[in-house]
């Protein structure tokens, strides 16, 4: 504009304004005078002392920039993350295993223009010992659009409730009931593991309410070392009895008063 302006009306122009019957409301009409500060003029005009600064990125990688221009006129983009639970038994954290889930996402199409919607199978390959909150990302497996980066797809893994056991960190917490009698004389505790055993747990201890038997290296394998693996925690619940007869009272009173 200030180029038009300098073509037809010269420097007089410039520095003292068109007349106003050109001017129509042009922001240049009220006078340009050079401020003898080249650096200003190079700022204005690249929005910076680099004029390069806007092709790369701040670790110094070369963007990719699409039609349309720099500063926002159609600079990329990407959608903020989708983030989904992913639900796991305690089995397939304790083995390991392959999750594939389907995904349907908007997909450009040969045109660049328009899109259409399209399913994509993503393969999570489980590692024995993960526990819940740990964070599997697809890297921009989301919805494609012009002037866009698709966004990342992240699933979050959390733990099935399990009818037999709770994890603590690497640790199996297993709770029983047992009457009065095996808590003051000992008992054998049966636990079916997550990977099918029979354990037979001799209790030889008196049993209090806060008891805990300590079996080790019956709980989850540690990430990074399957090898290993945490404690089973036995916990118990004593079941007193309802009512007792004056001969049992008696021999109670015996063995435990006497």
């Amino acid at each position: 504009m200030k180029k038009g302006i300098y073509d037809k009306f010269g420097e007089e122009g410039l520095k003292g304004g068109i007349p106003l019957e050109f001017g129509d409301d042009n922001p240049w009409s009220a006078g340009y005078v050079f401020h003898n500060n080249p650096d200003k003029v190079f700022r204005e005009f690249f929005g910076g002392d680099n004029p390069f600064a806007e092709f790369f990125a701040e670790d110094g990688s070369e963007l990719i920039l699409p039609f349309g221009g720099l500063r926002g006129r159609g600079a990329m983009k990407q959608d903020p993350p989708v983030v989904r639970d992913l639900y796991l038994s305690l089995e397939d954290l304790f083995h390991g295993c392959t999750k594939k889930i389907k995904i349907s996402r908007r997909v450009m199409n040969e045109d660049g223009q328009t899109s259409s919607i399209k399913d994509k199978i993503l393969t999570i390959d489980v590692q024995p010992g993960w526990r819940q909150g740990t964070r599997i990302t697809f890297e921009k497996e989301g919805d494609q659009g012009p002037n866009i980066i698709p966004a990342d797809i992240t699933f979050i893994v959390q733990e099935k409730i399990h009818p037999r056991f709770k994890r603590i960190n690497d640790n199996l917490i297993f709770v029983t009931t047992i009457p009065l009698g095996k808590a003051l004389v000992g008992c054998t505790v049966d636990v079916r593991t997550l990977d099918g055993r029979l354990l037979n747990i001799p209790i030889n201890d008196i049993v209090d309410p806060k008891y805990c038997k300590v079996v080790p290296g019956e709980g989850m394998p540690l990430l990074g070392d399957t090898q290993r693996k945490g404690d089973l925690l036995i916990y118990f619940n004593i079941c007193f009895p309802k009512k007792l007869t004056p001969d049992k009272k008696m021999l109670l009173r015996s063995a435990l008063l006497s």
